[in-house]
């Protein structure tokens, strides 16, 4: 296929990665939120992201075999229409004041967001070479950074902000995803009307030999899967102790700063993907991957080690230095899995569990020791990505002391 019919779907594609970024931006400021106009505590607030991440691990397996029967296309309407489904549940929920029933509103459109990551990382990855798919999928990553960036911005405000009635009701909630909802039929209709490429992975992939190997037996997989299971843990325990890592760390600051000081590391992030998409064309994904890893081992040992201000600069360079590790490992590891794509897909969507089940670890070490001491657990977490890009994303045995290619650059402007 022709680069210019591939640059439609491409673009389409990306601004999904946008609206589920945008979705989890919401998640956290909904804790709080919650907490206050429905009075629930803080140990039930977590249920949200329970909720949110539970969806992910129960539906992206389905929508993978859902895809493989149907494509890629009606995966990605199927997710639009469970997100937008999911968004307008909220209205009901706030008029009824009932956190159970926002909890299964959040279900339902988490697990839309679950088929659309299920369908969209993949299709990047295929909609275009295979030697630049890791520079394609972290260019559509970083829409996915702009998102999550700009959810809390906008929630804070709604929420919390301007009119002091916004922190006492749920109107401002019934708003913002009434318009999520419109937003995204809107999207839906688009692709509706849009002609994609249904892409046979089957008649890309470079080795008929590695296409007819059961897919548990694609070692890059298999530890794609491990790798991003860790990753993902890392990045949702490091956010989620945040606020209380800088509040306990000797250095004055109170919670108001704290969430500044969480925006900017969310902004950090999202440079850090341009950032990483540009450098990629320069080097190695895998050895980006690892380098970028490595720095992140450092940059935790230093939160551990407590220097009051000098701790909390490394902490927030350390969202920078994460930014990539997502869309790497998960184009890592779909490479070359011809007809296997589509449920490998689903099985590296799964292990985004990792994010509900290992800060938990964190939780029980800060509440024996201390919240710079459980920073420990993102510190094994990103050993783990470093071998992954060191050692476990290569495709079989056959590339033993096989370098990458550079990438070239994927669009001409």
């Amino acid at each position: 296929m022709s680069r210019n019919k591939y640059l439609i779907p491409l673009i389409l594609v990306t601004s999904l990665f946008f609206l589920w970024g945008f979705a989890y931006g919401l998640l956290d400021v909904l804790n709080k939120h919650f907490q206050e106009t429905l009075n629930i505590s803080k140990t039930r607030s977590t249920l949200l992201q329970g909720a949110y991440f539970g969806a992910y691990f129960l539906v992206a397996l389905p929508a993978g075999i859902f895809m493989n029967k149907y494509g890629y296309k009606k995966g990605i309407i199927l997710g639009l229409c469970l997100y937008a489904i999911g968004a307008f549940l909220f209205y009901p929920a706030a008029e009824q004041l009932s956190f159970n029933f926002f909890l299964v509103a959040l279900f339902i459109l988490a697990s839309g967001l679950a088929c659309l990551e299920t369908a969209a990382n993949p299709y990047v990855t295929v909609l275009g070479s295979p030697e630049t798919s890791e520079t394609r999928l972290n260019l559509s990553q970083c829409f996915n950074g702009v998102g999550a960036f700009l959810g809390p911005i906008i929630a804070i405000f709604l929420f919390f902000g301007g009119d002091k009635g916004h922190s006492g009701n749920l109107d401002s909630v019934k708003i913002i995803y009434v318009v999520i909802g419109v937003v995204v039929l809107l999207i839906a209709g688009f692709f509706l009307k849009t002609s994609l490429p249904e892409i046979k992975e089957s008649e890309i992939v470079s080795s008929q030999e590695l296409d007819k190997k059961p897919l548990f037996e694609h070692s890059n997989f298999k530890f794609g899967v491990v790798a991003q299971f860790f990753y993902v843990a890392a990045q949702v325990g490091i956010a989620a102790f945040f606020i209380n890592y800088c509040t306990e760390a000797n250095t004055g600051i109170q919670n108001a700063k704290a969430a500044a000081l969480l925006s900017a590391g969310l902004i950090l992030f999202t440079v850090g993907r341009f950032v990483g998409t540009a450098l990629m064309q320069v080097f190695a994904p895998n050895k980006l991957l690892t380098a970028y890893a490595l720095i992140n081992v450092l940059l935790c040992v230093i939160v551990v080690l407590n220097k009051e201000w000098v701790s909390v600069y490394a902490l927030l360079a350390i969202f920078f230095f994460e930014s990539i590790m997502f869309p790497t490992i998960f184009a890592l590891g779909l490479k070359d899995l011809g007809h296997h794509t589509k449920k490998a897909s689903s099985f590296l969507i799964m292990s985004i569990v990792g994010g509900a089940i290992v800060p938990v670890a964190m939780g029980l070490v800060a509440d024996k020791y201390s919240t710079s001491i459980s920073y420990v657990v993102p510190l094994f977490c990103f050993l783990v990505v470093a071998w992954y890009g060191w050692k476990g994303y290569k495709v079989n045995a056959a590339s033993e002391g096989k370098e990458e290619e550079p990438l070239k650059v994927v669009f001409r402007h």
